[in-house]
């Protein structure tokens, strides 16, 4: 079973914690391959030559590839969903770990005061300094200036992207974008830019390496990752059964989010969760009752190629 993820020390950790112990335990031999790659994951499909068989993906795609026939459909009575979140759930696809768009900031900096909701994240003057976001449609960043503007939570959707760009252009002069992970964590640190949409995890693995920084879960967005089957993958039923396995292992999901700060699927990982790390994990209650939003992928499914084009072009101004 060959299993793709994003590849480096995460996709280690997550197949050495949820994969590698079921298929020690079936006999099954475990491949891997990264990153995820969009393009090459629809051209072995539409080749016919499939070497890949459980991907990792954002849910935008996984809404795409199911759209499209490029997934194949996942036996729901196999794999018991009632354990995850509807909004996470496809015909094709299955949450495997769910993390947070954070405001994330730099502690020596703002050792007394940082902004706590996305309006605050807004106002450059009372907490001067550059904003890093993400170079990326679905990196939450229409979202964040749509709550910095007034929008109610509930009212997010479908996204009015003419006064999210609006509100974006009142700070662009103190935009850096980042494109990686390793490049988010070095704007805050560093403090060039002191305060960035950070994806949790990240920051919580700076701060565990003596890093000056820290997540502010006010008005955090909730974001997942999903798995999803290649269509003519040879192996799609045994990454069925590892799929039923992984859902009803709270120890598989725990073991990568006690590693991680990302956040298991179901509640039963939960309880699992080491209690030095609980506190930085989204799904930690005291941050879920913090929580926005979960982010609408379906929107994004539907908007992200005329969305992704004008951020392009507006970047680029």
């Amino acid at each position: 079973m060959t299993v793709v993820m994003w590849g480096g020390a995460d996709q280690k950790t997550h197949v050495k914690a949820a994969v590698q112990p079921w298929a020690d335990a079936n006999d099954v031999t475990i491949k891997q391959d990264s990153p995820s790659d969009y393009a090459k994951f629809r051209a072995q499909v539409e080749s016919g030559k499939v070497s890949w068989d459980v991907v990792e993906v954002e849910p935008n795609f996984a809404h795409t590839a199911c759209d499209n026939g490029w997934a194949e459909k996942l036996d729901l009575d196999q794999i018991d969903v009632s354990r995850l979140k509807d909004e996470m759930v496809t015909d094709c696809a299955i949450p495997v770990l769910e993390y947070a768009f954070t405001i994330g900031y730099n502690t020596d900096v703002f050792p007394d005061s940082h902004p706590t909701t996305w309006a605050e994240f807004f106002d450059v003057k009372k907490f001067p300094g550059k904003r890093g976001f993400w170079k990326y449609a679905t990196g939450a960043m229409f979202e964040a200036a749509l709550l910095a503007d007034g929008v109610a939570p509930e009212d997010l959707y479908p996204l009015d992207i003419d006064r999210a760009f609006k509100k974006l252009d009142t700070i662009k002069d103190h935009i850096v974008f980042y494109e990686t992970g390793e490049q988010q964590q070095q704007l805050v640190a560093s403090g060039e830019a002191p305060l960035i949409q950070a994806w949790n995890g990240r920051v919580y693995s700076a701060a565990q390496e003596g890093q000056p920084v820290a997540n502010e879960w006010g008005e955090h967005l909730l974001s997942y990752d999903q798995l999803v089957i290649p269509k003519g993958s040879e192996n799609a039923d045994t990454v069925q059964e590892w799929a039923a396995w992984f859902v009803e292992s709270p120890e598989a999901q725990a073991g990568y989010s006690n590693a991680t700060a990302y956040s298991p699927v179901t509640e039963e990982a939960l309880e699992l969760i080491d209690d030095e790390v609980l506190p930085f994990l989204p799904s930690a209650p005291e941050n879920a009752a913090k929580r926005a939003t979960i982010i609408d992928y379906s929107y994004w499914a539907e908007n992200y190629d005329e969305v992704s084009e004008r951020l392009n072009e507006w970047a680029a101004k």
